[in-house]
């Protein structure tokens, strides 16, 4: 089979609340994940000795613990011995920003190399490998903009009105496990109905604590909030403004001060990742 050259999309969570925290020290969330289509491209090449390499434009992600390789070593158990393959990761989406990077890329790697290697599983059977890397990986597997309880788990598809949204990017790393371990963060938002959610104000119940920890996120919600509707994804620390057209999203885009990475894109009801593999059978 020819090399596959295949995208991985980020995501925001256009809210994301917290309901209550769980016995295993995990916490029950209600959020909604809206797929771009922006985002990490990899490209994947068949080998026959069984071995399986990364490499990447930001060389200090080649390592064991990246989750595309642990992705390929899931699906490796199930091959033939003989089945490798060469992967590059073209590398766009920031790191740490709660755009789900690492995630969709992990689940493009199962994706691709279940078709590479004629494993035949399905969707969902991914998807529960997925879960076993990360919580997100999921929704990027099933390849729908959905809603989501448990741990992002449960997934639920949704149809949302077609918006360009500017995401906005501080030079700040959130650790999501100091955010979740917090004191301080609100985790006692009453659960609703997925009804109630879609016609309530959106928020996101980590903004406020990850503000008061690394002031530059709130800098860059403070200046956004002037042009759109934006608020925080995941535990940041990238931050999205809403808007209705992409002429709009890009004419901010321009008046964004220096020190801050930014890129527009149109949220997808459909991944482009299933899209493209389908189109490369």
């Amino acid at each position: 089979m020819a090399t596959l050259i295949l995208p991985a999309p980020a995501k925001l969570n256009l809210f994301l609340h917290i309901t209550g925290r769980r016995a295993d020290g995990y916490h029950n969330l209600q959020t909604l994940f809206q797929l771009l289509d922006q985002g990490d491209q990899l490209q994947f090449t068949p080998r026959d000795d069984g071995q399986i390499q990364l490499r990447c434009n930001l060389p200090e992600l080649e390592t064991p613990d990246n989750l595309v390789l642990r992705a390929a070593a899931l699906l490796k158990h199930k091959a033939a011995a003989s089945a490798g393959v060469d992967i590059y990761l073209e590398k766009q989406v920031p790191m740490g920003g709660g755009l789900g990077g690492g995630s969709s890329d992990a689940a493009t790697t199962l994706a691709a190399l279940n078709q590479l290697w004629g494993l035949g599983l399905s969707i969902k059977e991914l998807a529960e490998l997925g879960l076993t890397l990360g919580a997100d990986v999921p929704v990027f597997v099933e390849g729908q903009t959905a809603y989501a309880e448990g741990v992002g788990e449960h997934l639920q598809p949704v149809s949302l009105p077609e918006k360009y949204y500017l995401i906005v990017t501080p030079e700040v790393h959130v650790s999501t496990a100091l955010v979740f371990q917090h004191p301080d963060l609100t985790r006692d938002t009453a659960p609703l109905t997925l009804a109630q959610l879609l016609n309530s104000d959106w928020k996101n119940d980590c903004e406020a604590l990850v503000k008061q920890l690394y002031p530059e996120v709130a800098l860059v919600l403070d200046w956004l909030i002037e042009y759109a509707p934006s608020r925080m994804t995941g535990t940041g620390a990238s931050v999205f403004a809403e808007f209705p057209d992409e002429f709009s999203a890009r004419q901010t885009l321009h008046k964004l001060p220096s020190q801050w990475r930014a890129f527009v894109a149109k949220g997808v009801a459909q991944s482009p990742l299933w899209t493209e593999l389908k189109d490369a059978v």
